[in-house]
């Protein structure tokens, strides 16, 4: 039966890439609201929908196109039905709904793109509101009975972040990974956001800070997690260019899955990402070393880890000593530049895309990566994604 089970995953492992190299789809507008201001100073009467619909404004005012154009709507976190009533949004063919998960941001992207190819919309927004801040969000702790929670939290495992940790421990014995790798992601995203106006966390700090941080998960502690904010986040998918000195066109997205009972795998997900990466850089015709930015999903920072190694940046288990190296950062390989989820925001993987398209305009001021035209966003989670977005 295991033998079976194998094969059959085996026979269906092949992932899911879009190439769109010469499809012409462009993310023409992108909007986000004040992170940092909405964290020092939550507003209760501005709740998801509203943070959301402030960023559509200024996505729509970015790409330069008429809201009436918009036939395309893919809703995160927020009801589809609210945002087209408040977004004013009439004249809709396409309209989708996705969970507040992380692992959506990039299936959004897909998602657009298909849609765009398929002829079911010309012009999609895709709008992603969070008020986890001001509702006291927690992202742990649901022992709801739809789930195995209550099981996993008789072994302490009450948030993906225990998870994580117990994947780094698994990490960390099988090829000596040092902690110390951590704390240069955390360091790395904390240096990118003190020159991000807009980000939460700005002060910078260095090792000795990092392990003075309090444990969460041992052995990650707070400077190894997640923001939880506030903030809107929204993008413009179009059919063609915009007139734009410099665009971002999506160049291919990729998508596989490892869905399970818990946020957990038994190799960190490499496996899938490997998957992913292939069918991404094959439909790209692109080369991890010929990406000249990188924004990685890290809402742990074990995550980043994994990732290198799956997306093909170093060999399996090299990565924490490829980060002691000093292979991420400054004259380096530049990554997460605008300060990732553990110093920006927590906007689920949407503000990374934001920061993709930011510096591939090439408009991402004092932070912007010189001569960028190549970015790549990567997300590995139970469903592992890739976006490679280019200059044009």
């Amino acid at each position: 039966m295991a033998e079976a089970r194998r094969r059959s995953r085996s026979s269906a492992d092949r992932g899911h890439a879009l190439a769109l190299a010469d499809a012409g789809i462009v993310v023409s507008g992108i909007g986000s609201t004040n992170y940092r201001r909405d964290y020092r100073s939550p507003d209760p009467d501005r709740n998801a929908v509203d943070l959301a619909a402030d960023a559509f404004t200024e996505a729509v005012s970015d790409a330069g196109v008429d809201r009436a154009s918009i036939d395309g709507l893919i809703a995160v976190r927020v009801n589809y039905e609210r945002m087209s009533d408040v977004l004013g949004l009439e004249n809709l063919r396409s309209v989708s709904s996705l969970e507040g998960a992380g692992r959506m941001a990039g299936v959004a992207v897909a998602d657009a793109a298909a849609a765009i190819l398929t002829g079911q919309a010309s012009t999609v927004a895709i709008v992603y509101g969070n008020d986890g801040r001001s509702r006291g969000e927690r992202y742990g702790g649901d022992l709801g009975p739809e789930t195995t929670a209550a099981y996993d939290a008789a072994q302490g495992m009450t948030s993906p972040g225990a998870y994580v940790a117990m994947m780094f421990r698994r990490h960390a014995h099988e090829f000596g990974t040092s902690q110390d790798a951590l704390a240069t992601v955390a360091i790395n995203n904390r240096r990118n956001a003190a020159m991000n106006p807009v980000a939460v966390l700005q002060d910078e700090f260095d090792l000795a800070d990092y392990y003075a941080s309090r444990p969460i998960a041992e052995p990650l502690r707070l400077l190894d997690y997640c923001l939880i904010n506030d903030g809107g986040v929204a993008l413009i998918v179009s059919a063609g260019p915009t007139g734009r000195p410099r665009s971002a066109y999506v160049r291919a997205t990729s998508i596989s899955v490892d869905i399970g009972n818990s946020y957990t795998s038994m190799d960190c997900f490499y496996e899938k990402s490997q998957v992913a990466a292939r069918d991404l850089y094959a439909s790209a015709d692109v080369q991890p070393g010929e990406l000249d930015c990188l924004q990685i999903y890290d809402n742990f920072t074990p995550t980043a880890l994994f990732t290198l190694e799956g997306f093909g940046f170093c060999p399996r288990g090299e990565s924490g000593r490829w980060l002691l190296e000093g292979n991420l950062g400054p004259g380096a390989l530049p990554a997460n530049t605008s300060g990732g989820h553990t110093s920006e925001s927590y906007m689920q993987g949407f503000g990374h895309l934001v920061e993709s398209v930011r510096q591939a305009r090439g408009e991402a001021g004092t932070r912007q990566v010189p001569g960028c035209r190549t970015v790549g966003y990567f997300c590995l989670s139970p469903i592992v994604s890739g976006v490679i977005f280019e200059a044009g």
